[in-house]
């Protein structure tokens, strides 16, 4: 159903691929931003980038199993992290690793942004998955 590719030509990535194909004709699922955000809508791990991963992390197995998926359906995200700091970006790269989102491996991208919508919010991720058939 999903099939990832790294190009020969480039770089090998650490643990994500280059790309990710679906076949025709499977259920996709494009997820708005999950953000650190806890039920009530209180801000989780204020100051805290790596705490607010692990809660972006958790609304987004959320919305995953909404739509009858999981993070190892997930076949590209885009991780947004409020930072210039490379070492800060990889530390919030390692909680994704951790939560078995990279699994895959999965087409993602890293960035370091100036804000996000929330006060305070630090990380975000926008994610596309493919919502399996029922019994699959």
């Amino acid at each position: 159903m999903i099939r990832r590719v790294n190009a020969p030509g480039l770089f090998p990535p650490p643990t994500y691929a280059h790309v990710s194909v679906v076949e025709a004709g499977t259920k996709l699922a494009f997820l708005g931003g999950a953000v650190p955000l806890d039920a009530e809508g209180a801000l989780v791990g204020e100051g805290d980038p790596l705490r607010q991963a692990e809660q972006v992390i958790a609304n987004l197995r959320e919305q995953l199993q909404a739509v009858g998926s999981d993070l190892e359906h997930v076949v590209a995200t885009d991780v947004y992290v409020v930072s210039a700091d490379p070492a800060v970006l990889a530390a919030v790269w390692k909680v994704v690793e951790a939560s078995g989102l990279s699994v895959g491996p999965h087409s993602s991208t890293l960035l370091g942004v100036a804000c996000l919508g929330y006060a305070g919010q630090l990380v975000e991720i926008t994610a596309t998955a493919v919502v399996p058939e029922e019994g699959a």
